[in-house]
């Protein structure tokens, strides 16, 4: 066993060490929430989540298992603790959830590989017939920038380009704090297909079709997806980007498996939800100046709200206590409804043109913006003590 002092490693939009202790008291902070709201009643009781180890996958997983006593099984790939390095946020999280429900008296279960691939499918699937009974919940939050084609081998890799003409904007250099210009030129035909590939809805539909025929899902079985759109100023790089155009690919999936679904009077569709600092929007040019701008307009109205009260949210005012599915014209949920209020948008885009390297500080709240990406990684929860050596190889049972 190791311990050491872990510290916070920043390169780029990614942190290469994670704190066990501070990614644990992450997991029961998020859970305290949970159980700070009233019961779910007639919640999801055996649930599925694929990419459960972080963001709004591990919020629908303790919101699932501490807001309505769910059994919850998570697929995730997360790197272990080796050679003296940490493990990864999301391999921690996981150890932290799995022994909280436990104690809990909840099942809670997981398989650790690529979701993408026909292995881990017949895996998981041979291990929930002998160990859940059927689902009735499946929650589909992976992100990966690779994926490769399980019929074909062919791996494709995904872009975050606009499509059609360049871009500028304005951007935000989180590692040097510096606001500046972003140019991208468009994604090709070809990036934008392997784009989709990655993130569209095909993987979606093959976890459903391969849960279905194995008689895994229950009657009246519900599955979501996630989303954002968010504000036009971010629309070129993402609502009308590559991945844009990936997302319109996970809403024609939605409306496939919600027609497989509805044979057993269920239904699926996709949640679109607000800007919160995760390990993905963080690589996204432009949002990261946007959701520090949007942090402090809505902290400012009292109106914030991270992954787990979205997602706790969705449950109770949507899915279920006996409620019903608001969806737009398009077939969507919203539960981006308060930061879309006209009045947030509208002082976001007032300071828009006026943010600069010097006002940062000032005219938005980036010091919110890196507390919440550093405790992606466990790192500045309170009770935690940084300075003392930790043990880093923490296992999954």
């Amino acid at each position: 066993m190791a311990q050491q002092i872990v510290s916070p490693r920043v390169r780029g939009f990614v942190c290469i060490t994670a704190h066990p202790e501070g990614c644990a008291a992450h997991v029961r902070e998020q859970i305290a929430y949970v159980k700070s709201r009233p019961q779910i009643k007639n919640g999801p009781k055996n649930v599925l989540v694929l990419g459960a180890s972080t963001g709004y996958g591990l919020a629908s997983r303790i919101a699932a298992a501490f807001g309505a006593g769910a059994n919850t099984f998570g697929v995730y790939f997360e790197r272990p603790s080796a050679n003296g390095k940490t493990a990864t946020a999301g391999w921690y999280n996981t150890a932290a959830f799995e022994a909280e429900a436990r104690k809990a008296g909840l099942y809670a279960a997981s398989a650790n590989g690529d979701a993408f691939s026909t292995e881990m499918k017949n895996q998981v699937i041979e291990r929930l017939k002998k160990e859940m009974p059927k689902i009735d919940l499946v929650v589909y939050s992976l992100a990966a920038p690779r994926r490769t084609d399980p019929k074909t081998g062919e791996t494709f890799k995904s872009v975050l380009k606009p499509v059609g003409a360049a871009y500028s904007s304005k951007n935000l250099d989180t590692d040097r704090k510096v606001v500046n210009e972003v140019s991208l030129e468009p994604a090709t035909e070809a990036e934008i297909a392997a784009t989709v590939k990655v993130m569209g809805g095909e993987d979606w539909e093959l976890w459903i079709s391969a849960l279905d025929e194995a008689g895994l899902l229950a009657e009246g079985c519900q599955s979501v997806a996630y989303s954002y759109i968010g504000p036009s100023v971010t629309w070129p790089i993402y609502k009308e980007g590559s991945i844009g155009q990936a997302k319109k690919d996970l809403y024609r999936a939605a409306k496939a498996i919600d027609s497989i679904l509805k044979i057993r009077r269920g239904r699926a569709f996709v949640s679109v939800n607000k800007a919160v600092v995760t390990q993905a929007s963080s690589a996204i040019p432009v949002v990261p100046l946007y959701i520090s701008i949007l942090f402090k307009v809505m902290k400012a109205k009292g109106l914030h709200e991270d992954c787990i009260e979205q997602i706790q949210r969705l449950f109770e005012t949507q899915m279920y206590n006996g409620n019903f599915l608001n969806f737009d014209e398009a077939g969507l949920v919203h539960i981006d409804d308060l930061e879309m209020r006209d009045d947030v948008q509208k002082e976001v885009f007032e300071i828009w043109p006026k943010i600069c390297t010097e006002n940062l500080a000032e005219l938005s709240d980036f010091a919110g913006y890196q507390s919440g990406f550093l405790k992606l990684f466990g790192f500045g929860l309170a009770g935690v003590d940084y300075s003392t050596p930790v043990e880093v190889e923490v296992p999954i049972a």
